[in-house]
């Protein structure tokens, strides 16, 4: 079984992006190229930069804590990448 991450993505404008994968190194190349697997939200909005990584138990916990992060407002997906604001299926 795949060890599975949740990442969030800092953009050249300040926006944040997340998303899950089992290879960060391999999203992140994949964003950041622009190509066909890149996220359509990213394209034009580069330079990016991992802002934020996690792995998580398995592949549910990782959409759970992806929608969870994704309905956060801009402050407070700030604090969950700094440490300073955990998602409450922590623990």
């Amino acid at each position: 079984m795949p060890d599975w991450f949740v990442y969030v993505l800092r953009c050249g404008d300040g926006s944040l992006y997340t998303g899950i994968t089992t290879d960060v190194p391999r999203r992140l190349a994949e964003h950041a190229s622009g190509g066909p697997r890149a996220a359509k939200y990213l394209r034009g909005r580069g330079p990016l930069s991992l802002a934020f990584s996690v792995r998580v138990d398995g592949k549910s916990a990782a959409l759970a804590m992806e929608r969870w992060a994704k309905g956060l407002t801009k402050p407070r997906k700030e604090l969950f990448v700094a440490g300073q604001f955990t998602w409450p299926g922590q623990g």
